[in-house]
């Protein structure tokens, strides 16, 4: 393990010189806080905070719970995500009722350790409670459930929460406005930005975001993307950032070139670009040449994205392996983080230190 630039002394010198003094205990202390010193210098969370970069983690609250999986967390990163504990589904069993109990552990876990939260999501197709989607209501109804909903939430964690995705995947893959969207099916297109609205006026300091899947790189879908921004900035609307999820493969992950184009893009309209979701799944069993195939794409990321003026966050979807999505939504597939099954750092967690470290 490298030490740090500053330190004046090696281990072993270290060692020696409280040793010669004849303390013995002082002396393990003293290492104990000097490697400590020195691996928390080398961790993610340290590295890119010297970048201004906000590094997360996807989290769920009985996660936390465990020891080791918290302390890894919280050594490794500065800004988690509620995988699930902040959707409409989780969060309302009932009409007019919120259930708070995890989505509470979260953010009181990332006060007590210093981090950032990023709320996700308010608005989104997927996972919405069976009574609203049973439900026989009207426009006006539907249309105060989600004022109601977005209030209620945003206005509980005011001041708690710095980034919400406020509305998530609205898009076809053609750049259009989905239609076999539940809001768009009952309210219309205006639901996306009402939505950004009541959660500002729910939070006039949080940054709101618009979040995508598979719209990184060139394509119909990141024009439209781009497309919906320059729309809702138009109208008036606070939106502040764009939300590139970032679930990737390999041999299909976004060209870096072009990601970088499409971040300049969006730049240009004034708005900050955060990776939300970044997983690089494999076909298992995996090899050693796919491992290294996945190391090249968290690097590339990353590096783009630090070398890109408005790109200020990036969050793996998930901690460890153990614990990722993909096996159970892409079976035959996995392997996707950069810490494994067994929390180890993978090649792609060394490499993504490599590229904070020569910035």
């Amino acid at each position: 393990m490298e030490t740090t630039r500053n330190n004046r002394f090696s281990g072993h010198q270290l060692t020696r010189v409280l040793l010669t003094g004849g303390g013995i205990i002082l002396a393990v202390a003293a290492i104990a806080t000097f490697w400590k010193t020195t691996c928390d210098s080398l961790s993610l969370r340290r590295l890119a905070e010297r970048q201004g970069l906000a590094i997360g983690s996807a989290v769920s609250g009985w996660q936390l719970s465990d020891p080791n999986y918290s302390s890894l967390l919280t050594r490794e990163f500065n800004l988690i995500t509620p995988e699930n504990a902040m959707k409409f589904g989780p969060l309302s069993p009932a009409p007019g009722q919120y259930d708070f109990t995890e989505a509470d552990i979260i953010v009181a876990f990332a006060e007590e350790h210093g981090l950032q939260v990023r709320g996700h999501t308010l608005v989104w197709t997927n996972q919405l409670p069976d009574w609203l989607v049973d439900g026989d209501y009207t426009q006006g109804e539907l249309l105060d459930i989600l004022h109601m909903h977005i209030q209620t939430v945003v206005g509980r964690y005011r001041g708690k929460v710095s980034y919400w995705d406020v509305v998530n995947e609205a898009l076809a893959d053609d750049g259009s406005i989905a239609l076999n969207n539940f809001w768009m099916e009952h309210i219309g297109s205006d639901y996306i930005a009402l939505a950004f609205q009541w959660a500002h006026e729910a939070d006039p300091a949080a940054l709101l975001f618009y979040n995508e899947s598979y719209a990184e790189g060139k394509g119909q879908k990141t024009d439209g993307v781009f497309t919906l921004a320059q729309s809702l900035l138009a109208q008036g609307v606070p939106i502040h950032g764009i939300g590139m999820e970032m679930h990737t493969g390999l041999g299909w992950s976004p060209n870096p070139e072009e990601l970088a184009e499409n971040m300049q893009r969006i730049a240009s309209l004034g708005l900050l670009v955060q990776i939300t979701e970044m997983d690089v799944r494999i076909e298992e069993p995996v090899t050693i040449d796919e491992l290294n195939q996945q190391t090249q794409v968290y690097a590339e990321i990353l590096q783009t994205c630090l070398e890109a003026t408005n790109c200020t966050a990036i969050t793996t979807w998930g901690l460890t392996d153990a614990y990722s999505w993909i096996p159970y939504v892409y079976p035959g597939t996995g392997s996707a983080l950069i810490f494994d099954a067994n929390s180890q750092p993978k090649p792609a967690y060394d490499a993504m230190i490599k590229v904070l470290r020569e910035r």
